[in-house]
């Protein structure tokens, strides 16, 4: 069984050596699809019984440990050394410094990795995070699944 929970944020960012206007600084709404699969909870009395998570825990586990430190950031490249010296004066500026460019695959890559930890093994049921989709428009988005 595979269930899905899509949340959403705002951030920016910027593809520094992009030949189009995607090298300035910007912003997306994105949006986040998180794909789990595993066994439904059969345990009697409790309250995700029936389920494979409870959809307010795949909420609540991917804002604490993901959408709440990429909402209203700017996400840069280590290497952008401008921009990040511009953002640095700025104080109490939210930045995330990523070892990638920020396209929407790398973005992608990276929840991937982030999320996986987190919902890799949940009380003895084999669930697993087995895609991660992220929209940076309505007409574009970077899949990642697990092979």
């Amino acid at each position: 069984m595979t269930i899905t929970r899509k949340l959403e944020f705002d951030a920016g960012h910027r593809i520094p050596d992009h030949r189009s206007q995607c090298r300035n600084l910007h912003g997306h709404r994105y949006v986040l699809e998180i794909t789990l699969h595993g066994g439904l909870i059969s345990l009697v009395g409790a309250s995700d019984r029936g389920m494979v998570m409870d959809f307010s825990d795949v909420k609540r586990l991917a804002i604490e440990h993901l959408v709440s430190v990429w909402d209203h950031a700017l996400i840069l490249y280590e290497k952008d050394i401008i921009v990040r010296s511009f953002v640095d004066t700025l104080p109490g500026h939210k930045t995330v410094v990523l070892n990638e460019i920020p396209t929407v695959e790398n973005l992608a890559v990276k929840a991937f990795e982030t999320l996986d930890h987190v919902y890799n093994v949940r009380y003895g049921i084999n669930l697993q995070l087995v895609k991660v989709r992220l929209y940076e428009t309505p007409n574009c988005w970077a899949d990642i699944t697990r092979d």
